[in-house]
């Protein structure tokens, strides 16, 4: 006789969740949770909506947790509904649950006049992770589903496709130090007029200016409060005018070295300035003690090449997936 049953969420089933994630979420790679931090990213969070979080029980205890989100104001937002997890048990994980978890998050979607269901970084309900052979070293986020989960291989089974590939990249800053062909890059950047150089109020300008070119809202909205604030921020600038940018630098609790970017405008692009702000910005974050970096990058990105020379090593592969409803 099947027990198997399946529910929307209930405050009653998180001390089960939780049992349930640190077991088998922590096993896949995620990092552990608790209440605190399960309101945070999952029950407190804007975008959680019961009725898209199902819990899977057999015979009163939890072996399933399938959660997704939506919202009009996130990217694609009009379109799409957003997967977060999908968490079964060791004893449970098969295909047939799987199955049912994915269709029901579906079903939502649908409902809702979506025609996509995606497994993408845009998901604001943000999950840590472990980076492997560290000393529980963590990123604050999966930009898709482990390339080498069960659920990946689920996915694709159930109609989703492999859009991209992202790469988590990572560094032990106490192996960082910046090479004499750097130094030699900024050196020749100098003499065509450029500075690199820890942003300063009294001596750059346009910061606004240079991040609406960029065309990234993300950046638009932090960077510029930074420099506003005083948090520390590298730019390139030409006669003051600031055309690129790096950071900001900030060491997380957790020991690692925050950033949220690097760009450089067009029409300042092949002078080296990209590659020095990268370079400079590991050195910034060493000074105020950050442990470690961690960033993600396209599989074909030409950047991917840059962190590898600065000392960075692929850790992690993460799959952005699509399903067209």
């Amino acid at each position: 006789m099947n027990n198997t049953m399946i529910d929307t969420y209930k405050e009653e089933y998180r001390d089960g969740i939780l049992k349930l994630w640190n077991t088998a979420a922590v096993k896949t790679g995620y990092k552990e949770l608790d209440t605190d931090s399960f309101s945070r990213i999952f029950t407190g969070n804007k975008y959680f909506n019961a009725e898209q979080a199902f819990v899977m029980r057999k015979n009163d205890s939890i072996t399933g947790f399938a959660c997704g989100c939506m919202g009009e104001d996130l990217p694609l937002g009009k379109t799409s509904g957003y997967i977060t997890c999908v968490i079964l048990r060791e004893d449970a994980e098969n295909t047939e649950n799987y199955e049912q978890l994915l269709k029901l998050l579906e079903e939502t979607f649908q409902k809702a006049g979506k025609t996509q269901s995606e497994v993408l970084f845009f998901n604001p309900m943000l999950l840590p992770w472990y980076i492997k052979d560290t000393d529980r070293h963590e990123h604050n986020n999966a930009p898709g589903v482990f390339k080498d989960s069960r659920f990946y291989d689920e996915l694709l089974q159930n109609g989703y496709i492999l859009r991209t590939t992202e790469q988590a990249m990572y560094l032990n800053l106490k192996e960082f130090d910046i090479p004499r062909t750097i130094v030699e890059k900024q050196e020749k950047a100098a003499k065509e007029g450029y500075e690199v150089a820890l942003f300063d109020k009294t001596r750059h300008r346009n910061v606004e200016q240079m991040l609406k070119k960029l065309e990234n809202p993300l950046w638009e909205r932090e960077i510029t409060q930074c420099t506003k604030e005083g948090t520390p921020v590298l730019v390139a600038a030409k006669d003051g005018e600031v055309v690129g940018f790096a950071g900001p630098m900030i060491r997380q609790k957790n020991g690692r070295g925050y950033f949220t970017g690097i760009g450089v405008v067009k029409e300042h692009e092949g002078h080296g300035l990209g590659t020095v702000l990268f370079y400079k910005l590991c050195e910034e974050e060493k000074k105020v003690q950050a442990s470690y970096m961690s960033l993600y990058t396209g599989a074909e990105n030409p950047a991917a090449r840059i962190y590898s020379q600065a000392g960075f090593r692929t850790v992690q592969e993460f799959a952005v997936m699509r399903k067209m409803l």
